[in-house]
C-alpha cells in the first residue's frame, strides 16, 4: 500500500494504534477487513489534505460525523477541504465518518468512540432523537466542542448551529410555489428523508405555515421516510401519485429527486414546479436540464469553513465572537447557476 505518510500521521487519521496501521501496511494477519478499510480511508483521506500535513501550526483534528445521502457528503467534504487553507495558520485536519442511513445505535456508536478516543471538536448532521442528544452530552462532558450543521438538536450542549433558518427556507419555497403554479390548480407533495431530522420538520412546518396563509386551497400531500434514497424515493412517490390524481407540483425537502421525476414520467403525469433544496451534483445537472424550478441553496464553503472557527474559538485559538447567524438562502434557477462548482 504505498504512501508518502508517516505510520504516526495514518494513525492519527485512523483513529487506530500505529501497531494496528503497521500491520495493516505490511500484510501481516490479525486484522479485520474494516479496519484495513479504515487504514485506506485515512490514507486517501491525508493524500487529499496533503498541502495541511506538511504546514506548521497549530494542529485541529476534527471529525465530521453525518447522516446523509452520497451526493450530500460528498459535497460537504469538497467543501471542507477547499475551505482549509483559508484556515491558516491553523492546521485543520478532519476524519469522515459517513452513512446514509442505518439504525441510530451505530450513529451513536462512532459518536461514543470519538469521545473514547479524543477529538478537538465534532461537526454533526444527524436525527434529532434522545439517543443522539445524550451522545452529544458524553462528547461535551469528555471536552469535545460539537456544531451541528444543517440540521440541529438544540436540545442537546452542542456549542453552535451552522445552517440556514430552515423555517424561512419553507416559506421561501412556498411563496415560489404559489407564485408560479399561478391560478392552475393542483396538488402539492412533500417529501422528507425523514420525519426525524429536525431541519426538514422546520421547513415543512415554514412550508404548511406560508401556503395556508396564502393559498389555502392548494392540498398538501406528504411522504417521508424515503431517505433521499433513489430506490426507497421512487415507489413513495409513485403510490402518492397513484393515490392523489390531482398531485401537480412538488417540494422536495429532503432529496431523491431524480427518482421522483422518473416516478411522475412513468405515469404520464406533468410535475409544473419543482422546488428543491442544495446544489449536489444530482439537483445541479437536473437544474441545468430544466427539470428543477429552482434550488434553495446556501454556502457550504462558508458554512464549513464558519463550523471550524467556532471550533478554533472553542481552544481559544481565535478571539470570541458573536451568535452564529444563519446562512444566506440562495434561490437558483436554471438562468443563475453558479459559475464554480457547489459547495
Amino acid at each position: 500500500m504505498g504512501h508518502p505518510f508517516p505510520i504516526r500521521e495514518i494513525a492519527r487519521q485512523a483513529g487506530l494504534s500505529e501497531a494496528t496501521v503497521d500491520r495493516v501496511l505490511n500484510g501481516r494477519g490479525g486484522v479485520r477487513e474494516s479496519t484495513a478499510r479504515e487504514v485506506r480511508g485515512a490514507i486517501a483521506d491525508l493524500d487529499r489534505q496533503r498541502t495541511q500535513v506538511r504546514l506548521v501550526g497549530r494542529t485541529f483534528m476534527i471529525d465530521i460525523v453525518m447522516q446523509t445521502p452520497e451526493r450530500f457528503s460528498t459535497a460537504v467534504r469538497a467543501a471542507l477541504e477547499a475551505e482549509l487553507p483559508s484556515l491558516h495558520p491553523a492546521v485543520v485536519r478532519s476524519r469522515f465518518h459517513f452513512r446514509e442511513t442505518g439504525p441510530v445505535a451505530d450513529l451513536v456508536g462512532t459518536l461514543d468512540r470519538i469521545a473514547r478516543r479524543g477529538s478537538q471538536g465534532v461537526i454533526l448532521k444527524a436525527p434529532d432523537v434522545p439517543e443522539i442528544v445524550a451522545a452529544v452530552g458524553r462528547l461535551v462532558a469528555a471536552g469535545i466542542p460539537v456544531v451541528t450543521l444543517v440540521t440541529d438538536l438544540p436540545a442537546s450542549p452542542r456549542l453552535a448551529y451552522v445552517g440556514i433558518d430552515n423555517r424561512a427556507a419553507g416559506a421561501t419555497a412556498a411563496y415560489l410555489m404559489g407564485k408560479w403554479l399561478g391560478d392552475r390548480p393542483g396538488n402539492v407533495l412533500t417529501s422528507l428523508s425523514s420525519g426525524f431530522f429536525r431541519n426538514e420538520e422546520e421547513r415543512e412546518m415554514g412550508f404548511r405555515s406560508a401556503m395556508r396563509a396564502l393559498h389555502p386551497e392548494r392540498a398538501l400531500v406528504g411522504i417521508a421516510e424515503g431517505h433521499g434514497l433513489d430506490a426507497t424515493q421512487y415507489d413513495l412517490v409513485r403510490a402518492a401519485l397513484e393515490r392523489d390524481p390531482g398531485i401537480r407540483a412538488v417540494y422536495s425537502i429532503g432529496g431523491g429527486n431524480i427518482a421522483t421525476l422518473r416516478a411522475f414520467e412513468d405515469l404520464d403525469r406533468d410535475c409544473a414546479v419543482f422546488v428543491a433544496h442544495d446544489l449536489d451534483h444530482d439537483n445541479t445537472r437536473l437544474l441545468r436540464e430544466h427539470r428543477l424550478s429552482a434550488v434553495l441553496h446556501h454556502d457550504l464553503r462558508h458554512d464549513m469553513r464558519e463550523a471550524c472557527r467556532t471550533v478554533m474559538r472553542a481552544h481559544g485559538a481565535l478571539p470570541p465572537a458573536g451568535p452564529t447567524l444563519p446562512s444566506a438562502i440562495q434561490v437558483v434557477t436554471p438562468y443563475n447557476m453558479p459559475t464554480t462548482p457547489a459547495g
